[in-house]
């Protein structure tokens, strides 16, 4: 195989905040496997998602373009089959293209908020097939119902149709902790008789030591949890791939459904960390200076639920639970990666392939005490890990750190590059291999990193849709929205906890860094699709 044409092996996590690892200098969590990969590549400081919201950012991932233009600013939002992937163009190029765990390009299976509302006009009546809408969706059956997992569940579907969004074969994980579903739930019901008995809070093994929300100790064993299922199945395609065509390049895309609520590692992992040994978060007793904090904070109080998917206050021993638990699942998936690691010192790959590694999105976990995620782009949720060990490095290049500020935008173009193909017209971000392999180089001639949010589902105490564009740069977080309250500036240089909202009084900042991101905004705008002719 041609040193040209390289593997590539993307290992994606859910929900996993940068510094939720031991190569990162986390003080308890131990990830020996995931450290490996940082001690023979790069780690990024300052790599960002591009959206808080999970399909939004994994669209952009694949898409190599914002939210803003691959419409998908919000869970539920299929990511349209017309838009172009950068795995379709390692397809097309002739590489083998795989997918094991979760995708979630397409909608998992909630009420949306028209059907909400117009039950709520209707007497809980159904509402017509088309709701009117500025864009036409698409009708089920045409390839955007292959995560709905009500289907799964029922029966009516078995398979993801392929090939999907460029990925010739796929392994499908819906959902997450111990009710993920898809392909999954297949395979664990080949390998128990009656899998839905151990599965759920309803199912859970007693354990009164713990008592924080969406936690229970799940009667799904180590050998047939998600996480598990996920490495296993990664391995399989790996050794399958060397045995009968070690000719052909891959790519294959390894996606764990955790470290995500509900919290449930199983075995072992569960109580691996002790929650007395937790450090909370400098900012946990600082409540923020953000009207977005504000509103979570009132909805804790005013007794708001805490067993969906938005953001909500902890008590201290609740949060030191809520990290124990997801430590154990951070670990669990680190323990799947070294089997992938291993298959492909085995099978004689790893001297030809590409290893990343990245998360979808980050977490909050007690920062100004407040867990899980939302419209908000504090650095819990934004930054996320990124990892790059190229067989290609030197020994001078291996252990590096780059502290560019970079984002999930660049991972199209950057993998494109990498394998010696062209990007297309219309995608975005930036080719990150000059600095992947000096980290010493001048920062890139942009003026920081984008992150883009818009929920359509309003979190608790917001009345309207609300919009943020935020820019991060080495110095500074600005956050602009169409609603004025939302827009912060934050110094990151002297206040990294972000627990003093600069807006108001640092205007010269702020003026300078608006007009920043307008430019920045201006030369992200939609170049495609390119005419059919000159009129």
């Amino acid at each position: 195989m041609s040193p040209t044409r390289p593997n590539i092996l993307l290992i994606v996590t859910d929900q996993q905040r940068a510094d939720h690892l031991g190569c990162a200098g986390h003080p308890l969590l131990r990830t020996p496997h995931i450290d490996s990969l940082a001690r023979a590549g790069v780690l990024a400081s300052r790599f960002h998602a591009a959206s808080t919201t999970c399909m939004s950012n994994r669209a952009t991932l694949m898409t190599g373009r914002l939210p803003s233009l691959h419409g998908v600013v919000h869970n539920g939002v299929n990511l349209s089959r017309e838009h172009t992937t950068f795995v379709e163009l390692l397809r097309a190029a002739g590489y083998a293209t795989a997918l094991i765990g979760k995708s979630h390009l397409q909608a998992f299976g909630y009420d949306g908020p028209l059907r909400r509302r117009w039950q709520n006009e209707n007497g809980g009546a159904e509402p017509p097939e088309a709701l009117r809408d500025a864009r036409q969706r698409p009708r089920a059956g045409s390839g955007y119902g292959n995560e709905w997992t009500p289907d799964w569940r029922s029966g009516t579907r078995h398979a993801v149709e392929t090939p999907y969004y460029g990925f010739d074969h796929v392994e499908l994980a819906t959902l997450h902790g111990d009710q993920v579903h898809g392909d999954y739930a297949r395979w664990l019901a080949e390998r128990h008789p009656e899998p839905d008995s151990l599965r759920g809070r309803e199912h859970a093994i007693p354990d009164s030591r713990y008592s924080a929300p969406q936690a229970w100790r799940t009667r799904l064993p180590e050998a047939l949890y998600p996480s598990t299922y996920v490495g296993e199945r990664g391995v399989a395609w790996l050794a399958d791939h060397a045995q009968n065509a070690p000719e052909q390049p891959f790519f294959l895309k390894v996606s764990f459904p955790d470290p995500h609520h509900p919290f449930t590692p199983p075995g072992r992992f569960w109580d691996m960390y002790d929650p007395d040994d937790v450090r909370l978060p400098a900012s946990y007793g600082h409540s923020g200076d953000s009207a977005l904090l504000a509103d979570v904070h009132r909805f804790t109080r005013e007794g708001g639920s805490r067993e969906g998917y938005g953001a909500f206050g902890v008590s201290e021993r609740e949060l030191r639970e809520i990290h124990a638990l997801t430590y154990g699942m951070v670990s669990l998936i680190d323990e799947q990666v070294g089997r992938l690691l291993a298959t492909l010192r085995e099978t004689g790959q790893d001297q030809n392939t590409v290893v990343i590694f990245t998360s979808d999105h980050g977490d909050m976990m007690g920062d100004h005490g407040v867990v899980l995620k939302g419209a908000m782009h504090f650095d819990g949720i934004t930054r996320v890990p990124f990892i790059w060990r190229d067989p290609a490095a030197t020994a001078a290049q291996q252990g590096q750190r780059l502290d560019m500020p970079a984002s999930t935008l660049d991972i199209a173009q950057t993998v494109l590059a990498r394998c010696g193909l062209a990007p297309y017209n219309g995608i975005q971000g930036l080719n990150l291999l000059p600095w992947l392999s000096d980290t010493s180089l001048s920062d890139a001639p942009r003026p920081g990193v984008l992150v883009e949010s818009e929920p359509v589902v309003l979190p608790p105490g917001r009345s309207r849709r609300y919009r943020l564009r935020s820019l991060i740069t080495r110095g500074w977080r600005l956050t602009v929205s169409n609603q004025p309250e939302l827009c912060e500036l934050y110094d990151l240089a002297s206040d990294p906890l972000e627990q003093h909202n600069r807006w108001a009084d640092a205007v010269a900042v702020r003026g300078e860094l608006s007009a920043q991101l307008l430019m920045e905004l201006s030369e992200l705008g939609d170049t495609s699709p390119l005419p059919a002719a000159v009129a």
